[in-house]
């Protein structure tokens, strides 16, 4: 038996690569979409709707750190 807590357990799959996801090749969802697309008028990228989850994802993360928003708090 273990002692795991799942509620304060984050687990690898929190972190764990778009690569290595079992749906990553998957059509993104209408929230990574929402976000992505925010994201991409936000820093000038081209907004491509048919991304798969892992991509979208990655890009995401991406875009991210090149949002002013994210930047200026």
């Amino acid at each position: 038996m273990t002692n795991s807590q799942p509620k304060v357990d984050t687990g690898s799959n929190t972190e764990k690569d778009p690569d290595d996801w079992t749906t990553g090749d998957e059509p993104m969802t209408g929230a990574q979409a929402s976000y992505l697309k925010t994201l991409c008028e936000e820093t000038g990228q081209p907004f491509d709707d048919k991304l798969t989850k892992g991509d979208a994802s990655k890009l995401i993360d991406e875009l991210q750190g090149k949002s002013k928003r994210l930047k200026d708090g």
